[in-house]
């Protein structure tokens, strides 16, 4: 075992944001903290995972960034900005590039 995810929290879309975009189907997110167990230090990194239900299909999307930082309340205060806003793994990158220049 190399690393450990915990989880941090979930939601599904608001309808109305799913309506808007054309989507009848839920989609639920979840949001996880990964802990790197190799090293000696504390280091945390986090992974976005998205489930869509689509009639009898469900099908999943993940995403992560590994060794994004050593202080966990710089970590848990990224996963609560994802999780409000209902960040999906397809733009975690991004969002994380923005929230590390500001």
């Amino acid at each position: 075992l190399v690393h450990m995810n915990i989880f941090f929290g979930g939601t599904f879309i608001k309808k109305e944001n799913l309506e808007e975009a054309g989507i009848v189907n839920p989609i639920k997110l979840e949001y996880y903290k990964i802990k790197d167990l190799k090293s000696k230090n504390d280091i945390f990194g986090i992974e976005v995972v998205k489930t869509a239900y689509i009639n009898e299909e469900i099908k999943v999307e993940k995403a992560s960034i590994d060794k994004l930082t050593n202080d966990e309340k710089i970590e848990n205060s990224i996963l609560d900005i994802l999780k409000r806003n209902e960040v999906t793994p397809v733009i975690l990158e991004d969002v994380i590039e923005d929230l590390v220049k500001c």
